[in-house]
């Protein structure tokens, strides 16, 4: 099954790293800074696309104990974000 891919250019399943300075949309004491993850579903249209991500095994394994329970309190998937464009770089 070919990957679909986003306008843009950028490939569902693309590796990305987060850039410096992001801060979790959710909680913005919480840095995405060095979160490592894959890109799984691409919405909307440039320059508003928003990128689902989810994090892979290393950057879930290093989440903060407290993100996590944050996350589980108000229902949130931990092991998933969306972000902008700018948040992240290409692996």
């Amino acid at each position: 099954m070919a990957k679909k891919k986003a306008t843009g250019g950028l490939d569902e399943g693309a590796k990305i790293r987060v850039k410096d300075g992001i801060m979790s949309p959710d909680f913005p004491d919480v840095s995405f800074a060095g979160w490592t993850g894959s890109v799984v579903e691409v919405s909307g249209k440039p320059p508003a696309q928003k990128f689902i991500v989810e994090w892979d095994a290393g950057t879930i394994a290093k989440m903060p104990a407290d993100y996590v329970s944050r996350c589980e309190a108000q229902m949130l998937f931990h092991a998933m974000a969306c972000l902008s464009s700018g948040d992240f770089d290409v692996a």
